[in-house]
């Protein structure tokens, strides 16, 4: 106990014990945590009370693998598409660069035609960086196009070790260390991928093979990054978890036990059990300065944590977007849609087209008084959307006025109240529609058409309707 030595933490402003040395532990066979992953069950999530402290950066990012792990999972992007997107990514991360990097693949031509044309962008942020396979040629070609870092694929849990690359501990972890000493000769940053990292063991294998990633680093002087990715989603946020499912555990043996600063570390999440957002903020809220996400959450099997979800868990953070251009996010939703041709789910927050659309008469009678007591934020404002209300057999009086009033942009004395007689007309109609078995929503061409019929109806002018 004498020998260990006491340092000061200017970041919590303790005197900390130095922790005692973690060893590989070079199993025979392989540690799957059966007792928590018993594959003819569910997963278990299990206790042990041990609790470690917040420890939130000073500074905190985003990173993007839309153009990586999002495109795994799709029809590739066009080079064009690639390179708008990238202008969109630098518009919404803004001029504090919030969202850091953008990864890309270099395989192919077209990869390499859309990083070429990205980098002539001279957007400081988002940086652009790679994912390449562990080959001195893919190193090289990383340097020739002239990139700073590139993502390196190490798997750490013994599922990959012992049965995709029928090894061993000891034997993987100096393959990889070769392989980040080879990227490290050609004066790339490796940022390395610790896949499966959740169904890991911790403090037999990851710590020790981290710690002599940190050895390289100070031998040569360049950073050596961590991405801990939890491949399958099986991260868990709640105190007192046990690892390798702890999300807050993970974060601190990295950061305190294998000495990764918190500026070489990140999070990069999949959402196979709904957790991947609450994950990533976690992951913030106990060391980790970046969480690497994709557009729209696209990503292998149930996605990636979504981007535009961490652009507002940064803003609940901190109290600042910190100049980020959250209306760019409607801008991408729209492109995504219409030029790509891909469906976001209509209840996406924050992207889909029914997330601030409510469709009960209750909500709608509030919306009409006053839109905070139903809208989550100005969604006009930071989004471009407003509150809106769907008419269907449930939204009443108060429904169909606020969809006039919203439609037609109405203000002060010009907006239609729930009493006015236009609005009892289409309503009656509307009800008409669902007694004959009407199920569908109402759509606007309707709407508009029953507007007019019952403006002439009532010879009333609302100042709204032209030919």
């Amino acid at each position: 106990m004498e020998n260990r030595k006491v340092h000061f933490n200017e970041h919590n402003n303790l005197l900390e014990l130095e922790e005692h040395i973690y060893p590989l532990n070079d199993v025979q066979t392989p540690n799957v945590f059966r007792n928590l992953f018993p594959y003819d069950e569910v997963p278990k999530i299990a206790f042990n009370d041990r609790i470690v402290p917040h420890n939130m950066p000073d500074d905190i990012w985003i990173t993007d693998t839309t153009f990586r792990d999002g495109q795994q999972s799709r029809t590739p992007y066009t080079t064009d598409q690639i390179v708008t997107i990238y202008d969109y990514l630098h518009q919404l991360g803004g001029p504090q660069g919030i969202i850091r990097q953008s990864e890309f693949f270099l395989y192919s031509k077209k990869d390499r035609d859309a990083v070429y044309k990205c980098m002539e962008r001279g957007y400081q942020f988002p940086e652009v960086t790679s994912w390449i396979r562990a080959s001195k040629k893919d190193f090289q070609l990383v340097k020739d196009i002239g990139m700073k870092e590139t993502g390196i694929l190490v798997s750490c849990s013994d599922y990959h070790i012992f049965y995709k690359m029928k090894s061993t501990r000891k034997e993987i972890m100096q393959q990889y260390l070769s392989v980040v000493r080879d990227c490290l000769e050609t004066g790339i940053s490796p940022r390395c991928h610790l896949e499966d990292i959740t169904r890991s063991d911790i403090y037999g294998f990851v710590v020790p093979f981290c710690l002599e990633l940190m050895k390289l680093q100070e031998e040569y002087k360049i950073p050596v990054k961590i991405r801990a990715c939890d491949t399958m989603g099986y991260g868990v946020n709640f105190a007192g978890a046990v690892i390798p499912r702890s999300v807050q555990g993970i974060i601190y043996a990295l950061h305190v036990n294998a000495s990764v600063p918190s500026e070489n570390l990140e999070w990069h999440g999949h959402n196979d059990f709904y957790k991947a957002v609450t994950n990533s903020t976690t992951a913030w809220l106990y060391g980790a300065c970046g969480v690497n996400c994709s557009l729209f959450g696209i990503g292998e099997r149930t996605g990636n944590t979504p981007l535009e979800a961490m652009v507002f868990e940064y803003a609940q953070l901190r109290g600042t977007l910190n100049g980020m251009d959250t209306t760019v996010i409607t801008d991408l939703a729209q492109y995504f849609e219409r030029e790509i041709g891909y469906h976001i789910p209509s209840r996406t927050p924050f992207a889909g087209k029914n997330f601030n659309v409510t469709r009960a008469g209750i909500h709608a009678d509030g919306l009409l008084k006053n839109e905070e007591i139903y809208n989550i934020f100005d969604t006009e404002k930071f989004l471009k959307r407003p509150v809106l209300v769907a008419v269907s057999n449930t939204s009443g009086l108060a429904g169909i006025a606020h969809w006039i009033n919203t439609y037609f942009g109405l203000q002060g004395e010009k907006r239609v109240e729930k009493n006015n007689p236009v609005v009892a007309r289409v309503k009656a109609w509307v009800d008409q529609q669902y007694d004959e078995g009407r199920v569908t929503t109402i759509t606007d061409n309707e709407l508009l058409e029953q507007i007019r019929s019952a403006c002439e109806q009532l010879q009333v002018d609302l100042g709204i309707l032209t030919d």
